[in-house]
């Protein structure tokens, strides 16, 4: 049984494709990321787990790729051809695709190939194939002809064979095929003429091939919507004669012949493939799995934005362009067997016994002969179905938790969106405490696996707390994972202080590059690093702070140096600000147990906190309101608390380092303007009582009276 999962687009940015769409879509040498290359003049390496681009590289104005760029799996690097002899090599450090190395050919390139296991093997237009290395000691060396005069190149695939890469090569001459298949062991290039079998009456729109070590099967989809297949040996009987092969009917009618964009296949294992075009029965583009050994279909997904006509598949994931944006596909392909082409069983459990499988292998039965022992069997087997199917399936979560102990991240996660799009149970929040110790579970057994974006998920269902999951944070502190953490301390009400210490320290510490690749949410920090005051305002001599003057002290005349510069510069950056601000400024915590923590972070942090809470507090200063601006902004009592637990933890270190003493110089007279302040709001206080007791008097006499107080 096949089946197809949730599609999710690779970028929000359509891709410069060209009325033939993308020139290809090839692995990068990591897993989980790939090469895309638009019909125009870009490359963009995508990472598929993250769906987002990881870089861009493109040629300048007036060039134009040719051929679609390759990973060099033994070096790491990338290559690419633009104007069909003009090659490139670069990696993830180059910026500028002209400043990278060059290598002009002779001849013009109809594709570069790159496997795992080889190196890159460069196919020119008129058949001669060449190893790069070679190819770039001798650029300009002359490349013979080896198709004839108007053969053209139409389809093109590399495979490993006994270790050694076969690539094959299939062209056109007025309407007639040839395949060319070269093996690197041996330098022996084979060519065979594709006939067409006596059902087939109709021109090739799409090739793949799939290979083992006694054949390559080669399929073709015709214009007539039927699938054929032609089987091409490894190793030829006359290496020397050119061979006819004929192609053999493999499926009927999958697709319309009606074709406006193109149709694709390609073989995704022994049993199945996958067609991408217009069914016989419906108007729009589809996705289709096909199993080829019942001849039955498997899966269908619509495209209703229309497609390319282009199909690629890696791992477990098909690339297509639909509509405008590069779409990707997950997709699951079991072992193939009659009961699973019929229809899929239920999930079930017996009590004490394993899971029921999913499906029915009636090739198991072939090693039981006729008699007494198959026929006790067969009663066996059907009490056993007849308890199935009194037996309740397996509840969504049950199998959620099976799938996380063994699918893939991707996978994983694509189950966690159908899960979560369900109606919600009451006991729906600890089925997510289970879910997420699963994640953690696993997480711990294999360090590789981190499904950063399940958590994110999990944690968004607002039913999460430190006490349900305390391994969430533990493990997102190891990761270094910022995001996670943030969204951990605005939502888990119950974080312990030194949790909260150790996520402070984290968001400190970390470097502004990580923070600048990280996705942190700014919106609510109001962005204060453009802010210019006034240069009428850089000239006044005096600082008015909450309304009142601290300079009127005749003790001390002096303003304040560098405060107007602290006022309109942020210490911090505002992705940085935003873990401080949103996180770790609105954290519940208990004086007593928060003090010993803080007493751990490194001086030079505390006074980068400080510098930044001593600027949000001039920030409130600034209005008459007392706020900040930006969405669930901290309180001037919550600043003025985290100011005072950090110099009560730390005023004994802070002092002995030189550059926070204009700091604290700073917030001395801070904490001497407050108390004028406070003193000159008591003495007003005394007027206020004087002002109440005349209105209780006027109200009691009924009459009224007009009176001036001095205040000063």
């Amino acid at each position: 049984m096949a089946a197809l999962e949730e599609e999710f687009t690779l970028s929000g940015v359509p891709l410069g494709a060209g009325p033939d769409g993308l020139l290809g879509v090839e692995p990068s040498d990591r897993t989980d990321q790939f090469l895309v290359t638009d019909s125009g003049r870009t490359v963009i390496l995508y990472k598929v787990s993250d769906q987002k681009p990881l870089g861009s590289w493109s040629v300048k104005q007036g060039q134009i790729i040719t051929c679609p760029a390759v990973c060099n799996f033994q070096t790491g690097e990338y290559i690419v051809v633009h104007d069909d002899r003009v090659l490139r090599i670069w990696n993830n450090e180059d910026v500028n695709l002209d400043k990278v190395f060059k290598a002009t050919l002779s001849a013009e390139v109809c594709r570069i190939h790159s496997v795992q296991g080889t190196e890159p093997l460069v196919l020119f237009k008129k058949g001669a194939i060449r190893g790069l290395e070679a190819l770039l000691a001798e650029p300009q060396q002359k490349i013979e002809t080896v198709i004839s005069d108007e053969e053209i190149i139409k389809w093109t695939k590399i495979f490993m064979v006994f270790r050694h890469p076969v690539l094959i090569f299939i062209t056109e001459k007025h309407g007639n095929y040839f395949a060319y298949v070269q093996m690197f062991n041996s330098r022996i290039l084979s060519k065979y003429t594709l006939l067409p079998g006596q059902e087939e009456k109709s021109a090739i729109q799409s090739f793949t091939a799939s290979a083992d070590r006694k054949f390559i099967s080669l399929m073709s989809l015709s214009s007539d919507g039927c699938i054929y297949e032609t089987l091409i040996p490894t190793h030829p009987s006359d290496r020397e004669k050119n061979q006819v092969v004929v192609r053999s009917l493999l499926l009927k009618a999958v697709v319309s012949g009606d074709v406006r964009n193109g149709v694709a296949l390609s073989v995704l294992d022994q049993d199945h493939i996958a067609v991408l075009g217009t069914p016989l029965s419906a108007s729009k583009e589809c996705l289709s799995i096909w199993n080829i050994k019942f001849q039955t279909l498997q899966a269908s997904k619509d495209l209703p934005q229309g497609t390319s006509g282009q199909l690629w598949y890696y791992g477990e994931n098909l690339f297509m362009l639909h509509g405008k944006f590069l779409t990707v596909i997950p997709y699951k392909c079991e072992v193939s067997s009659l009961a699973g082409a019929l229809g899929k069983l239920k999930h079930s459990y017996e009590p004490g016994s394993h899971a029921v499988p999913h499906f029915v292998n009636w090739e198991t039965s072939q090693e039981y002969g006729p008699g007494s022992q198959n026929s006790e069997q067969s009663r066996n087997l059907r009490t056993r179905k007849v308890e199935v199917s009194l037996q309740p399936a397996v509840s969504a979560s049950a199998q959620l938790l099976l799938t996380i102990k063994n699918d893939t991240e991707k996978h994983i996660e694509v189950e966690l969106r159908k899960f979560l799009a369900i109606k919600q149970t009451p006991e729906f929040h600890t089925t997510i405490g289970d879910i997420v110790t699963g994640l953690l579970g696993r997480c711990k057994a294999e360090p590789s696996f981190y499904p950063r974006n399940c958590l994110m998920q999990l944690i968004q269902t607002h039913v999460l707390s430190y006490s349900l999951c305390p391994g969430l944070m533990e493990v997102a502190l190891e990761k270094t994972d910022v995001q996670i953490l943030q969204l951990c301390l605005q939502q888990f009400p119950d974080i312990p202080e030194s949790v909260t210490c150790a996520c402070l320290k984290i968001f400190l510490s970390i470097g502004d590059d990580s923070l600048q690749e990280t996705d942190i949410s700014t919106e609510s920090v109001f962005d204060y690093s453009g802010t210019v005051r006034d240069e009428k305002m850089e000239e006044q001599t005096e600082i008015m702070e909450n309304g009142f003057n601290p300079e009127e002290d005749n003790s001390n005349k002096e303003k304040p140096q560098g405060t107007t510069e602290e006022t309109t510069l942020s210490p911090v950056t505002p992705k940085r600000a935003a873990l401080l601000r949103n996180a770790v400024l609105h954290s519940a915590y208990s004086e007593a147990f928060l003090l010993p923590h803080l007493k751990d972070i490194p001086a030079q942090h505390v006074t980068l906190f400080l510098q930044y809470l001593y600027f949000l507090y001039l920030k409130c200063s600034e209005n008459a309101t007392m706020t900040l601006p930006g969405i669930q902004p901290p309180t001037l009592n919550q600043i003025m608390d985290w100011i005072c637990l950090l110099l009560d933890a730390n005023f004994t270190v802070v002092v002995m380092i030189p550059e926070a003493k204009r700091l604290l110089i700073n917030l001395y007279k801070f904490v001497k303007a407050q108390i004028s302040v406070y003193s000159e709001l008591n003495k007003i206080e005394v007027s206020f009582r004087e002002l109440q007791k005349l209105n209780q008097e006027k109200n009691n006499t009924e009459l009224y009276s007009i009176e001036v107080l001095e205040l000063f």
